[in-house]
């Protein structure tokens, strides 16, 4: 397989690099260039724009990436998610429960689908969905008014590309049977005990929204199940209903996906196991370099005595998880004046979540409030994404991480 990285910038050593950007999708560009216009002319030269044979053969290659044996190709990582959860029997009236922390979709897809989003914190650790909480609410409805709602479905977030614990969500669905639906928008080739992200719920959705590991040149998504026929009833559903041509049998959506997209997205795929190993490389660089400043010890703190007082904390990562990457995030004491540092320095950051999604004002009439969501609300004021792309170099790396280290010097 050819290289699938680029030579970044040139830069000694010792250099300053003049920018170090949160994401440089440049630098990818220029090493599969050729290859990625060879693809889009072969889509022009076919006239086959939307689904057909490029779009079939991107949802085959992701099926068996992903080892879920069946995908969907559809027009968003939301439309994916809107998907995942109808075929996951999602109705009107029911409830799902979710993360606090996450993207705006993982929620607006369960309204979008006629149910109630169930929001319920997250691990401290990894900030992804904590299953122990998920079974207390499940036990609590099941001993106080098991009729009160119908709970369908627990979407977990892979949050930053690291699966959630899904051993513990499986022991969760046998027990309550209940199914799971994976928000993998951001894990594409992450794994849980060497499962793919993709084949350990029931379905799984996948964004390839131009930021993320996989991206295309614009809006597409994916949708996996190891059900043939959810599988089937995904592809009805992201053509208006319609099993053949002009007879719809359910409401559904106009969810396709773009062959020019599914044409860009087999180029990269041919790339993207490097490109995530990449990643973990570039994580593992960015640990080194931050046990190096002493800046994730208590002891680089006045309050020393307490070990969440440490200026840097990094989130934890499971044994079980390959993680990808997505994000390489941080929890920093005075996060918003370390951003605006790192701004002047022209260091590229960015806050993956500046607010929970049960203090949204859309969500007000589900009657939450701060302090509900305690670990989600504090996240939101520590978390903050550092640069992370394949192409970043060492001494950019280093830069960022020097750089946190001036600040609180």
């Amino acid at each position: 397989m050819k290289s699938s990285s680029t030579p970044a910038p040139p830069a000694s050593a010792t250099a300053t690099p003049e920018l170090v950007p949160l994401l440089d999708l440049q630098r990818q560009y220029k090493g599969i260039r050729e290859e990625v216009l060879a693809a889009i002319a072969r889509v022009c030269d076919s006239q086959h724009f939307i689904l057909g044979p490029e779009v079939e053969a991107l949802e085959s290659e992701i099926a068996a990436l992903t080892g879920a044996g069946h995908a969907v190709g559809c027009a968003s990582g939301t439309e994916a998610l809107w998907l995942a959860l109808v075929a996951a029997g999602v109705k009107p009236g029911d409830s799902v429960i979710t993360t606090a922390f996450s993207f705006f979709a993982s929620a607006s897809a369960i309204v979008r689908a006629g149910a109630t989003p169930i929001f319920v914190d997250v691990e401290p650790g990894t900030l992804n969905l904590d299953a122990g909480l998920v079974g207390r609410r499940l036990r609590e409805r099941a001993a106080s008014a098991p009729q009160a709602e119908k709970i369908r479905v627990v979407l977990p977030v892979h949050l930053y590309g690291q699966c959630a614990d899904m051993d513990r969500f499986g022991r969760i669905a046998e027990e309550f049977e209940i199914a799971i639906v994976e928000d993998a928008a951001q894990a594409i080739g992450a794994e849980w005990n060497g499962r793919g992200a993709g084949a350990l719920g029931v379905t799984a959705a996948f964004s390839f929204y131009p930021t993320k590991n996989l991206s295309a040149y614009g809006d597409a998504g994916i949708v996996t199940t190891t059900c043939p026929r959810m599988a089937e009833h995904m592809r009805r559903l992201r053509n208006h209903g319609s099993p053949r041509r002009y007879q719809h049998n359910e409401f559904g959506w106009n969810g396709r996906m773009d062959a020019i997209q599914a044409a860009v997205l087999r180029v990269k795929m041919g790339h993207i196991a490097d490109w995530n190993e990449m990643r973990r490389q570039h994580a593992a660089t960015y640990d080194r370099l931050f046990a190096a400043t002493g800046l994730t010890s208590a002891k680089s703190s006045a309050q020393a005595s307490d070990a969440s007082a440490a200026p840097v904390r990094l989130l934890a990562r499971s044994p079980q998880a390959k993680h990808v990457f997505h994000q390489y995030v941080i929890r920093a004491r005075r996060r918003d004046e370390l951003r605006q540092f790192l701004t002047e320095r022209k260091i590229g950051s960015e806050i993956y979540y500046p607010l929970p999604l049960h203090l949204q004002p859309v969500f007000s009439y589900l009657g939450l409030k701060a302090g509900d969501m305690p670990v989600s609300e504090q996240a939101a004021r520590e978390v903050l994404a550092l640069p992370m792309f394949p192409e970043l170099t060492e001494a950019e790396i280093r830069w960022v991480v020097e750089s946190i280290a001036d600040f609180y010097s």
